[in-house]
C-alpha cells in the first residue's frame, strides 16, 4: 500500500477574530497533526490581518477530514488539501 500525505491549507482572511476558533480545533486535533506551519506578511510597522496555515495530517483520514471540513466552517477561513501517494 502506499503511503499517504494529506496536506491542509487554510487561508485565515482575519486572524484577530479567527485566531482563538482555528487555536482551539488544532488543539483539539492535534495529534492527527505531524506538521504545522503559519505564514502571515510582517514588516516593522506591519503585521498583516490574514495569513495562511499549511498542517501535514497523520492518522485516520475520517478525523483528519473532519479537521478540514470544520475549520472550513469557520466565517473568514477558506480551506484546500493536497494528498499526495508514494
Amino acid at each position: 500500500m502506499k503511503e499517504r500525505h494529506l496536506i491542509i491549507g487554510a487561508h485565515i482572511h482575519n486572524r484577530g477574530e479567527n485566531a482563538l476558533k482555528v487555536q482551539k480545533l488544532l488543539t483539539e486535533y492535534g495529534c492527527n497533526i505531524k506538521t504545522r506551519l503559519g505564514l502571515h506578511e510582517v514588516a516593522e510597522d506591519y503585521c498583516a490581518p490574514g495569513g495562511v496555515l499549511i498542517l501535514e495530517m497523520a492518522g485516520d483520514d475520517a478525523v483528519c477530514q473532519e479537521l478540514a471540513r470544520l475549520l472550513g466552517e469557520i466565517e473568514g477561513v477558506e480551506v484546500q488539501k493536497m494528498e499526495f501517494r508514494h
